[in-house]
């Protein structure tokens, strides 16, 4: 059931309509987008230091939350540059990016909040900066898009790892999973 990153992208890409404009936009912004990476990561990292066990998963290990600060500003300022103009090279980070998020335990239930917040905050620094409501769009698709690379890499781990241990059809267990939602 794994995903293949690139055709992840450009499906989402097209779910989302993050198009050729937006990625011009954002290219065309992307000094501000390195200018305000540190205070968005540090909006992010506040939001989630609140929550205790966030905070737990933060500061478990020593200088943890150093990196994913440095992590956080590099993740930032490539959504306005692209990487590669969003291809293979971007998909392929995004995707680790979710495999990390599932490795040390950052559950879906922490990470769209944690979005949003990323939003909100964006989207009021932008006014202060007097930049355009294009601008905010097109950072609101590809947040999306980073946001379903995650999501998805919680789906993908989970289905993957029961298939493995029990030997299951990936038809048998799409099967138990609509089964098991109907009865809820």
């Amino acid at each position: 059931m794994t995903i293949e990153p690139t055709a992840f992208m450009t499906k989402m890409e097209t779910r989302i309509g993050f198009t050729a404009e937006d990625k011009s936009i954002l290219k065309s912004n992307a000094d501000w987008g390195k200018d305000n990476a540190a205070k968005m990561a540090d909006h992010f990292y506040a939001y989630l230091g609140r929550d205790e066990e966030m905070n737990a998963i933060l500061n478990a290990q020593e200088g943890r939350m150093h990196r994913l600060h440095e992590t956080f500003i590099e993740w930032f300022h490539q959504m306005f540059t692209g990487v590669d103009d969003w291809s293979e090279k971007y998909a392929k980070i995004r995707w680790h990016i979710g495999l990390v998020h599932v490795k040390i335990g950052i559950a879906p239930q922490h990470v769209v909040p944690a979005m949003a917040v990323v939003v909100h905050e964006v989207g009021k620094q932008l006014r202060v900066d007097a930049k355009s409501e294009e601008l905010k769009e097109a950072l609101g698709r590809i947040c999306m898009i980073d946001l379903a690379f995650i999501e998805q890499a919680y789906v993908e781990v989970s289905s993957t790892a029961v298939l493995r241990e029990t030997g299951w059809s990936e038809a048998l267990f799409k099967r138990l999973i609509a089964t098991g939602a109907s009865s809820m």
